[in-house]
Protein backbone atom coordinates (compact mmCIF):
# COMPACT_ATOMS: atom_id res chain seq x y z
CA UNK A 1 0.00 0.00 0.00
CA UNK A 2 1.49 3.59 -1.05
CA UNK A 3 1.37 5.63 2.25
CA UNK A 4 2.66 8.85 3.11
CA UNK A 5 6.22 9.53 2.63
CA UNK A 6 8.45 12.43 1.91
CA UNK A 7 12.68 13.51 0.91
CA UNK A 8 13.75 15.70 2.77
CA UNK A 9 16.86 16.93 1.09
CA UNK A 10 17.47 20.21 3.11
CA UNK A 11 20.70 20.83 4.08
CA UNK A 12 21.44 22.01 7.80
CA UNK A 13 22.55 25.42 7.04
CA UNK A 14 19.71 26.36 4.55
CA UNK A 15 17.44 25.35 7.86
CA UNK A 16 19.59 27.45 10.43
CA UNK A 17 19.12 30.38 7.75
CA UNK A 18 15.28 30.94 8.10
CA UNK A 19 14.74 33.29 10.72
CA UNK A 20 16.80 36.40 9.68
CA UNK A 21 15.40 35.51 5.74
CA UNK A 22 11.88 35.37 7.10
CA UNK A 23 11.99 38.06 9.16
CA UNK A 24 13.21 39.73 6.11
CA UNK A 25 9.53 40.07 4.08
CA UNK A 26 7.58 43.42 3.75
CA UNK A 27 4.17 43.49 4.53
CA UNK A 28 2.58 44.15 1.45
CA UNK A 29 -1.65 45.21 2.27
CA UNK A 30 -3.74 45.38 0.26
CA UNK A 31 -7.35 44.09 -0.70
CA UNK A 32 -9.07 40.71 -2.74
CA UNK A 33 -9.48 41.13 -6.19
CA UNK A 34 -12.65 40.97 -7.65
CA UNK A 35 -15.90 40.03 -6.19
CA UNK A 36 -16.59 37.51 -3.50
CA UNK A 37 -17.69 33.85 -4.46
CA UNK A 38 -20.30 31.68 -2.60
CA UNK A 39 -20.36 29.76 0.52
CA UNK A 40 -17.15 30.22 2.19
CA UNK A 41 -14.58 33.53 1.18
CA UNK A 42 -11.57 35.07 1.96
CA UNK A 43 -12.04 38.17 3.61
CA UNK A 44 -9.82 40.12 5.16
CA UNK A 45 -7.04 37.68 4.79
CA UNK A 46 -9.55 35.27 7.21
CA UNK A 47 -11.74 32.48 5.97
CA UNK A 48 -15.29 33.36 6.57
CA UNK A 49 -18.28 31.18 6.55
CA UNK A 50 -21.69 32.28 4.49
CA UNK A 51 -23.33 33.30 7.75
CA UNK A 52 -20.54 35.70 8.34
CA UNK A 53 -18.61 34.12 11.05
CA UNK A 54 -15.25 33.28 10.80
CA UNK A 55 -14.12 29.46 10.22
CA UNK A 56 -10.40 28.56 11.52
CA UNK A 57 -9.78 24.77 10.93
CA UNK A 58 -8.86 22.01 13.29
CA UNK A 59 -8.99 19.05 11.38
CA UNK A 60 -7.07 15.76 10.97
CA UNK A 61 -5.78 14.36 7.21
CA UNK A 62 -7.70 11.14 5.78
CA UNK A 63 -5.67 8.83 3.58
CA UNK A 64 -9.25 7.86 1.29
CA UNK A 65 -7.58 7.26 -1.92
CA UNK A 66 -5.39 4.33 -0.37
CA UNK A 67 -7.96 3.28 1.87
CA UNK A 68 -11.41 3.48 0.24
CA UNK A 69 -12.50 0.86 2.90
CA UNK A 70 -12.25 2.97 5.71
CA UNK A 71 -15.44 4.48 5.37
CA UNK A 72 -16.21 5.27 9.63
CA UNK A 73 -12.85 7.40 9.25
CA UNK A 74 -14.84 10.48 9.12
CA UNK A 75 -17.41 9.82 11.92
CA UNK A 76 -14.65 8.39 13.66
CA UNK A 77 -12.73 12.18 13.23
CA UNK A 78 -15.57 14.32 14.16
CA UNK A 79 -16.32 12.52 17.38
CA UNK A 80 -13.07 13.46 18.72
CA UNK A 81 -13.59 16.90 17.80
CA UNK A 82 -12.02 17.84 14.56
CA UNK A 83 -14.44 20.57 12.37
CA UNK A 84 -12.16 19.34 9.26
CA UNK A 85 -11.15 16.54 7.32
CA UNK A 86 -8.57 16.72 4.74
CA UNK A 87 -9.36 13.75 2.28
CA UNK A 88 -6.51 12.36 -0.26
CA UNK A 89 -7.86 11.43 -3.55
CA UNK A 90 -6.32 10.61 -6.89
CA UNK A 91 -6.43 11.96 -9.97
CA UNK A 92 -5.49 8.06 -11.39
CA UNK A 93 -2.39 8.78 -12.21
CA UNK A 94 -0.35 7.41 -9.14
CA UNK A 95 -3.27 5.48 -7.47
CA UNK A 96 -6.64 4.31 -8.78
CA UNK A 97 -8.81 7.37 -9.91
CA UNK A 98 -11.34 8.94 -6.88
CA UNK A 99 -14.28 8.81 -8.84
CA UNK A 100 -17.16 11.53 -9.14
CA UNK A 101 -19.65 8.94 -7.53
CA UNK A 102 -16.52 8.50 -4.31
CA UNK A 103 -16.74 12.71 -4.11
CA UNK A 104 -19.81 12.57 -3.83
CA UNK A 105 -20.34 10.28 -1.18
CA UNK A 106 -17.20 11.69 0.75
CA UNK A 107 -19.05 14.87 0.29
CA UNK A 108 -22.18 13.19 1.75
CA UNK A 109 -20.06 12.05 5.08
CA UNK A 110 -18.31 15.06 5.62
CA UNK A 111 -21.86 16.97 5.76
CA UNK A 112 -23.78 13.85 7.42
CA UNK A 113 -21.11 14.61 10.33
CA UNK A 114 -21.15 18.18 10.30
CA UNK A 115 -17.27 18.91 8.99
CA UNK A 116 -15.64 20.97 6.44
CA UNK A 117 -14.30 18.37 3.59
CA UNK A 118 -11.27 19.86 2.40
CA UNK A 119 -10.48 17.42 -0.60
CA UNK A 120 -6.75 17.24 -2.12
CA UNK A 121 -5.19 15.55 -5.38
CA UNK A 122 -2.46 13.41 -3.80
CA UNK A 123 -0.66 12.74 -7.11
CA UNK A 124 1.03 16.24 -8.02
CA UNK A 125 3.26 15.18 -4.77
CA UNK A 126 6.92 16.48 -5.18
CA UNK A 127 6.37 17.02 -8.68
CA UNK A 128 8.69 17.24 -10.87
CA UNK A 129 11.30 15.16 -8.37
CA UNK A 130 9.21 12.81 -7.87
CA UNK A 131 9.11 10.81 -11.01
CA UNK A 132 5.72 8.99 -11.19
CA UNK A 133 3.83 12.46 -9.71
CA UNK A 134 1.54 14.83 -12.45
CA UNK A 135 1.89 18.31 -12.80
CA UNK A 136 -1.07 20.59 -11.27
CA UNK A 137 -2.24 21.26 -14.86
CA UNK A 138 -3.25 17.64 -15.24
CA UNK A 139 -4.82 17.96 -11.17
CA UNK A 140 -6.78 20.64 -12.58
CA UNK A 141 -7.57 18.27 -15.45
CA UNK A 142 -9.13 16.15 -12.62
CA UNK A 143 -11.09 18.95 -10.57
CA UNK A 144 -12.87 19.50 -13.63
CA UNK A 145 -13.60 16.50 -14.24
CA UNK A 146 -15.47 16.03 -11.09
CA UNK A 147 -17.00 19.38 -11.14
CA UNK A 148 -20.69 17.83 -10.72
CA UNK A 149 -19.94 16.52 -7.87
CA UNK A 150 -19.28 19.89 -6.51
CA UNK A 151 -21.46 22.27 -7.37
CA UNK A 152 -23.84 23.57 -4.91
CA UNK A 153 -21.48 22.47 -2.11
CA UNK A 154 -19.12 25.64 -1.68
CA UNK A 155 -20.37 26.23 2.08
CA UNK A 156 -18.86 22.87 3.06
CA UNK A 157 -16.06 21.86 0.31
CA UNK A 158 -12.67 23.47 -0.15
CA UNK A 159 -10.52 22.33 -3.24
CA UNK A 160 -6.54 21.82 -2.61
CA UNK A 161 -5.68 21.73 -6.28
CA UNK A 162 -2.80 19.25 -5.46
CA UNK A 163 -0.84 18.68 -2.70
CA UNK A 164 2.90 19.47 -2.64
CA UNK A 165 3.23 19.87 -6.12
CA UNK A 166 6.64 21.08 -6.20
CA UNK A 167 9.93 18.46 -4.77
CA UNK A 168 13.17 20.53 -4.10
CA UNK A 169 13.57 20.70 -7.83
CA UNK A 170 11.86 22.72 -10.62
CA UNK A 171 9.95 24.70 -7.54
CA UNK A 172 11.00 28.00 -9.80
CA UNK A 173 7.73 27.13 -11.63
CA UNK A 174 5.37 26.84 -8.96
CA UNK A 175 4.11 30.38 -8.81
CA UNK A 176 2.73 30.55 -12.71
CA UNK A 177 1.70 27.20 -12.52
CA UNK A 178 -0.16 27.73 -9.60
CA UNK A 179 -1.62 30.91 -10.66
CA UNK A 180 -2.57 29.19 -13.98
CA UNK A 181 -4.17 26.00 -12.53
CA UNK A 182 -6.68 28.66 -10.42
CA UNK A 183 -7.64 30.15 -13.43
CA UNK A 184 -8.29 26.85 -15.39
CA UNK A 185 -10.42 26.55 -11.97
CA UNK A 186 -12.48 29.53 -12.11
CA UNK A 187 -12.75 29.84 -15.84
CA UNK A 188 -14.23 26.17 -15.66
CA UNK A 189 -16.56 27.51 -13.50
CA UNK A 190 -15.50 26.80 -9.72
CA UNK A 191 -16.98 28.87 -7.34
CA UNK A 192 -15.51 27.04 -4.12
CA UNK A 193 -12.58 28.89 -2.31
CA UNK A 194 -9.20 27.07 -3.31
CA UNK A 195 -6.24 26.24 -0.80
CA UNK A 196 -2.67 25.87 -2.47
CA UNK A 197 -0.25 24.21 -1.18
CA UNK A 198 3.94 25.14 -0.89
CA UNK A 199 6.62 23.68 -2.89
CA UNK A 200 9.18 22.10 -1.91
CA UNK A 201 7.83 19.22 -0.72
CA UNK A 202 5.30 21.59 0.96
CA UNK A 203 7.40 23.35 3.60
CA UNK A 204 8.87 26.29 1.34
CA UNK A 205 12.35 26.34 2.27
CA UNK A 206 12.71 28.83 -0.39
CA UNK A 207 10.84 30.93 0.59
CA UNK A 208 9.03 30.47 -3.00
CA UNK A 209 5.51 30.59 -1.94
CA UNK A 210 5.84 32.97 0.63
CA UNK A 211 7.86 35.78 -1.43
CA UNK A 212 5.16 34.96 -4.66
CA UNK A 213 2.02 34.73 -2.45
CA UNK A 214 0.99 38.02 -3.43
CA UNK A 215 0.97 37.23 -7.46
CA UNK A 216 -0.88 34.23 -7.08
CA UNK A 217 -3.28 35.35 -4.75
CA UNK A 218 -4.16 38.37 -7.17
CA UNK A 219 -4.49 35.59 -10.39
CA UNK A 220 -7.96 34.46 -8.58
CA UNK A 221 -10.34 37.14 -9.63
CA UNK A 222 -12.85 35.82 -6.61
CA UNK A 223 -9.89 36.66 -3.86
CA UNK A 224 -11.17 33.58 -2.50
CA UNK A 225 -7.75 31.60 -2.22
CA UNK A 226 -5.77 30.07 0.83
CA UNK A 227 -2.21 28.99 1.18
CA UNK A 228 -0.91 26.21 3.04
CA UNK A 229 2.31 25.15 4.30
CA UNK A 230 3.39 21.55 5.37
CA UNK A 231 5.33 21.75 9.02
CA UNK A 232 7.96 19.32 9.60
CA UNK A 233 11.79 19.51 9.79
CA UNK A 234 12.14 23.16 8.35
CA UNK A 235 10.17 23.75 11.14
CA UNK A 236 12.08 23.01 14.34
CA UNK A 237 11.70 25.95 15.98
CA UNK A 238 9.26 28.12 17.52
CA UNK A 239 10.73 31.51 16.10
CA UNK A 240 10.63 29.85 12.21
CA UNK A 241 7.20 28.81 12.61
CA UNK A 242 6.19 32.09 14.13
CA UNK A 243 7.83 33.93 11.74
CA UNK A 244 6.67 31.94 8.48
CA UNK A 245 3.08 32.38 9.86
CA UNK A 246 2.95 35.77 10.86
CA UNK A 247 4.83 36.93 7.28
CA UNK A 248 1.42 36.23 5.23
CA UNK A 249 -0.80 37.72 8.60
CA UNK A 250 1.40 40.51 8.26
CA UNK A 251 0.66 40.68 4.45
CA UNK A 252 -2.94 40.55 4.74
CA UNK A 253 -2.61 37.19 3.18
CA UNK A 254 -4.60 33.66 4.47
CA UNK A 255 -2.64 31.07 5.75
CA UNK A 256 -3.25 27.68 7.42
CA UNK A 257 -0.65 24.89 8.29
CA UNK A 258 -2.23 21.97 5.77
CA UNK A 259 0.14 19.22 7.58
CA UNK A 260 2.08 18.81 10.64
CA UNK A 261 3.16 16.17 12.55
CA UNK A 262 4.92 15.35 15.70
CA UNK A 263 8.49 13.98 14.25
CA UNK A 264 9.97 13.40 11.07
CA UNK A 265 12.34 11.83 9.29
CA UNK A 266 13.82 15.35 8.36
CA UNK A 267 13.43 16.66 11.34
CA UNK A 268 11.69 16.97 14.37
CA UNK A 269 9.00 19.99 14.13
CA UNK A 270 7.52 22.11 17.00
CA UNK A 271 4.34 20.52 17.12
CA UNK A 272 3.69 22.69 20.33
CA UNK A 273 4.87 26.08 18.85
CA UNK A 274 3.01 24.91 15.64
CA UNK A 275 -0.37 24.31 18.04
CA UNK A 276 0.18 27.83 20.05
CA UNK A 277 0.96 30.11 17.16
CA UNK A 278 -2.15 29.01 15.14
CA UNK A 279 -4.17 29.68 18.29
CA UNK A 280 -2.59 32.58 19.10
CA UNK A 281 -3.00 34.15 15.20
CA UNK A 282 -6.28 32.15 14.67
CA UNK A 283 -4.96 30.27 12.04
CA UNK A 284 -5.95 26.62 10.70
CA UNK A 285 -4.12 23.60 11.43
CA UNK A 286 -4.96 20.35 9.70
CA UNK A 287 -2.39 17.20 11.21
CA UNK A 288 -1.25 14.32 9.64
CA UNK A 289 -2.72 11.97 10.06
CA UNK A 290 -5.38 9.62 11.20
CA UNK A 291 -3.93 5.87 10.31
CA UNK A 292 -1.90 4.22 8.16
CA UNK A 293 1.50 6.23 7.84
CA UNK A 294 4.06 3.31 6.46
CA UNK A 295 7.44 3.96 4.74
CA UNK A 296 9.44 4.42 8.35
CA UNK A 297 6.82 7.30 9.45
CA UNK A 298 4.49 4.99 11.11
CA UNK A 299 4.54 7.29 14.25
CA UNK A 300 2.39 9.98 12.52
CA UNK A 301 -0.54 7.36 13.03
CA UNK A 302 -3.01 9.29 15.70
CA UNK A 303 -4.76 5.95 15.79
CA UNK A 304 -3.23 2.99 15.43
CA UNK A 305 -5.21 0.27 12.74
CA UNK A 306 -7.63 3.05 12.05
CA UNK A 307 -9.13 2.05 15.49
CA UNK A 308 -10.80 5.34 17.31
CA UNK A 309 -10.49 3.93 20.51
CA UNK A 310 -6.69 3.06 20.38
CA UNK A 311 -4.89 7.04 20.17
CA UNK A 312 -1.45 6.56 19.66
CA UNK A 313 0.86 9.07 21.89
CA UNK A 314 0.37 11.25 18.78
CA UNK A 315 -2.45 11.15 18.15
CA UNK A 316 -3.57 11.81 22.55
CA UNK A 317 -1.56 14.87 22.19
CA UNK A 318 -3.13 16.41 18.57
CA UNK A 319 -6.23 15.85 20.46
CA UNK A 320 -6.33 16.26 24.17
CA UNK A 321 -3.56 18.24 24.41
CA UNK A 322 -2.52 22.13 25.44
CA UNK A 323 -4.18 23.82 22.11
CA UNK A 324 -5.52 20.78 20.71
CA UNK A 325 -8.78 19.46 19.31
CA UNK A 326 -10.81 19.59 22.15
CA UNK A 327 -9.30 22.46 23.49
CA UNK A 328 -9.78 24.92 20.77
CA UNK A 329 -11.86 23.46 17.90
CA UNK A 330 -15.11 24.89 17.06
CA UNK A 331 -17.88 23.21 14.78
CA UNK A 332 -18.77 25.37 11.81
CA UNK A 333 -21.76 27.64 11.91
CA UNK A 334 -22.97 26.26 8.47
CA UNK A 335 -24.52 23.37 10.47
CA UNK A 336 -26.46 25.40 13.55
CA UNK A 337 -27.28 28.13 11.33
CA UNK A 338 -25.89 30.81 14.16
Amino acid sequence: MTTKTRIGAIAVAAVAGLLGLLLAVPAALAGPPGAAATGLTVQDGRLVESTGSDFVMRGVNHPHAWYTQETQAISDIKAKGANTVRVVLSSGDQWPETTVSEVESIVADCKANRVICVLEVHDTTGYPEATAAVSLDRAADYWLGVRDALTGEEDYVIVNIGNEPFGNTGYQEWTQATADAVTRLRDGGFEHTLMVDAPNWGQDWSFTMRDNARTVYEADPTGNLLFSIHMYGVFTAESTVRAYLTSFVDAGLPILVGEFGNDHSDGNPDEDAIMSVTRELGLGYIGWSWSGNGGGVEYLDMVNGFDAASLTPWGERFFNGADGIAETSEEATIYSGS
